[in-house]
């Protein structure tokens, strides 16, 4: 009974940790587009929104890293579950605790910017036109972007944010010293947005895209518009970035973690006293013979 107590007070610590985690990165995150789009590029520009995810990411795992391991992302989550590093039964309170950070960040923003909406769009809430603000809650591709080239961009781009996690906590690698893991996974994503976030603004993550903010923009006065426009994107950002990190984790395990040198493990403990019993009874039997050597 008190076993089972504890196990349902950890997750319910890990639940929280990650739902307090994702809702701290969207709020920097989408809060910084915020400022940029609702100012009129005025208090802001593309390097500020880079600052705000990186940071964003940075402070979300020190806030839930000691705890849950900092994931807020669903790929990430997958990706430790293929290599076990996160027990299977574990993924499902990780992914809804995502979503729903995600989805109460995404609300905060709106909740905090809500006059400067209604003046930059004098009540109209759309996806696209002139005074379109549905970019700052979700992504949208470029108009050169196709659905293959787009579902390639996340694989590729999760893939590459994943594949520099694992080598960041990994013990056998170069690694980040202890307490600087975070400030390193935040670079991870200031070099992916200023080297992949032309096509469609690298998201990345499933539960910052579609369960919080688009999800939210749906409910809060956007419509289904957020789903239907660019040939139904919204399933591109959800698909692509699992795929990428589970293509991440598989191809890290294979050509690093997989080669990393192992120490032998030490003999088990009744091997131990089955030499030191064989070791006293060759002691024994010398000293007879002495005795009897001796006597004679």
């Amino acid at each position: 009974m008190r076993k089972h107590c504890a196990l349902k007070h950890g997750i319910f610590k890990e639940f929280l940790a990650e739902f307090l985690g994702t809702f701290v990165l969207v709020l920097f995150g989408c809060g910084s587009v915020a400022q940029t789009v609702l100012s009129r590029n005025t208090l802001g520009e593309p390097l500020t929104v880079h600052i705000g995810f990186s940071v964003g990411l940075m402070m979300a795992a020190y806030v839930a890293g000691g705890v849950s391991g900092g994931h807020v992302n669903p790929a990430v989550s997958l990706a430790m579950v293929i290599l076990g590093k996160l027990k299977i039964w574990k993924f499902p309170f990780y992914v809804i605790a995502q979503f729903l950070g995600a989805f109460a960040g995404a609300a905060a923003v709106f909740g905090l910017y809500y006059d400067a909406f209604m003046d930059f769009t004098s009540g109209i809430l759309s996806v696209t036109g002139i005074n379109a603000t549905g970019h700052i809650f979700a992504s949208y591709p470029a108009r050169h972007l196709s659905i293959l080239g787009g579902f390639i961009d996340q694989v590729v781009g999760t893939g590459m944010l994943v594949l520099c996690i694992l080598a960041i906590i990994d013990g056998g690698n170069i690694g980040a010293p202890k307490g600087v893991e975070p400030l390193a996974i935040g670079l991870i994503i200031m070099a992916i947005g200023v080297s992949m976030g032309l096509n469609c603004g690298y998201p990345l993550n499933p539960a910052r895209d579609l369960a919080g903010p688009r999800l939210f923009t749906a409910v809060a006065g956007w419509g289904m518009e957020v789903f239907s426009t660019a040939d139904n994107w919204w399933w591109i950002p959800v698909a692509g970035p699992m795929v990428g990190g589970v293509v991440a984790a598989v191809i890290y395990y294979l050509l690093i973690e997989l080669h990393h040198h192992r120490e032998e493990p030490e003999k088990p403990h009744e091997e131990e006293e089955e030499e030191e019993e064989d070791e006293d009874d060759e002691d024994s039997s010398l000293k007879d013979k002495y005795e009897m050597i001796t006597m004679s």
